[in-house]
């Protein structure tokens, strides 16, 4: 069996704390070496949690022998971060939203392929159950062709409203939205979005709507908001033999901000009830559809096994630049009311 993989945590606020640093220290093919930061706050938080040290900066996590780390700071840091430990030889895994754009994006992985070294993105929403249930039922044919995505990251919490770190809504909410779209549906030739600022033009965007065309024909409708009182289905996909709705957003969030973790959970980790299944509905029939497993718990695996050389990374890269071309035709339509096509990826 290969080493496991020496790994770093940067970060650790709300996604290093409670999503990042329980997985990574429940993977049996990574050894958590222990936390970049450098608030004396976080440190503190560090020394309660983990048995680990906290580490001064990314250069002292390299000393200390790490082959790899997972960057979960505020938003605006996730470039300078990733091509600093990229240039330190490590082995990066970036939150989303990878970059604030995708030229940024694109200069980030040109450099990790210069530098042949092993860069993905924390697209995790990718393993949801509710994800992998509908990717399943497209597999098997019970949709038909896809003809309609719509998806939806919706909360009420107008006052504060998003947190600055994650960089607004559309960066935050819409790095995972657009990624499931265009995973389910390929490349996207026009964009839509209307888009509103909290305070004011000046402020994070807290309410997003992005309308998205794909060459293939599937239209995707994406909502992400912290105004909305009444959230509406996480996922409707509508095919050309039924359409497959689901309420409830997939639960291993909820079981990681309770202090569960894939190693204490077991065999419960992503397990979805069936009062929480979601709808396979064709007219007047209605059939219940056994929830697949969520899997965040394959990331960090899946990452070790990509740096020892046995299989591609999680994510790739230039997904992540795809997304952000697609933010930034969003962002443009939401401030010109036209539709706008996505820059090229590469």
């Amino acid at each position: 069996m290969p080493a496991p993989v020496r790994t770093g945590l940067a970060g650790y606020g709300l996604g290093g704390r409670y999503f990042h640093a329980p997985l990574l220290a429940s993977a049996e093919d990574c050894e958590f070496l222990g936390v970049v930061t450098t608030s004396p706050q976080r440190r503190r938080q560090v020394s309660e949690d983990l048995d680990r040290p906290a580490f001064g900066s990314l250069q002292d996590l390299a000393r200390a022998g790490a082959e790899a780390v997972a960057i979960s700071t505020p938003a605006a840091t996730h470039t300078a971060l990733t091509e600093q430990a990229l240039r330190l030889g490590l082995a990066v895994a970036c939150d989303k939203p990878f970059a604030l754009d995708a030229n940024a994006a694109r200069k980030t992985v040109l450099l990790a392929e210069q530098l042949r070294l092993p860069l993905t993105v924390y697209q995790n929403r990718r393993w949801d159950s509710d994800f992998l249930t509908l990717r399943e039922l497209l597999a098997s044919g019970s949709l038909g062709a896809l003809t309609r995505f719509e998806s939806r990251f919706e909360r009420f919490k107008p006052e504060p409203g998003p947190p600055a770190a994650g960089g607004g809504t559309l960066l935050d909410f819409g790095s995972h939205l657009a990624d499931q779209a265009l995973v389910l549906a390929g490349p996207v030739i026009a964009v839509y979005a209307e888009m509103h600022h909290r305070g004011g033009p000046g402020g994070l965007d807290d309410d997003v709507f992005v309308a998205l065309t794909h060459g293939g024909g599937v239209r995707s409708h994406l909502w992400g908001s912290w105004r909305q009182g009444a959230p509406g289905p996480r996922l409707r996909a509508a095919g050309t033999s039924g359409t497959f709705i689901i309420g409830d957003v997939d639960g291993q969030e909820a079981q990681l901000r309770n202090g569960a973790s894939p190693a204490s959970a077991g065999q419960r980790w992503g397990v979805e009830p069936p009062q929480r299944w979601g709808h396979l509905r064709r007219g007047e029939a209605d059939e219940p559809v056994p929830s697949a497993r969520g899997a965040w718990d394959r990331f960090y695996p899946a990452f070790a096994a990509a740096i020892r050389g046995t299989q591609p990374v999680p994510v790739d890269p230039w997904d992540a630049v795809a997304t952000a071309a697609v933010l930034d035709a969003a962002r443009t339509s939401a401030g010109t009311a036209q539709v706008q096509t996505p820059a090229p990826a590469s």
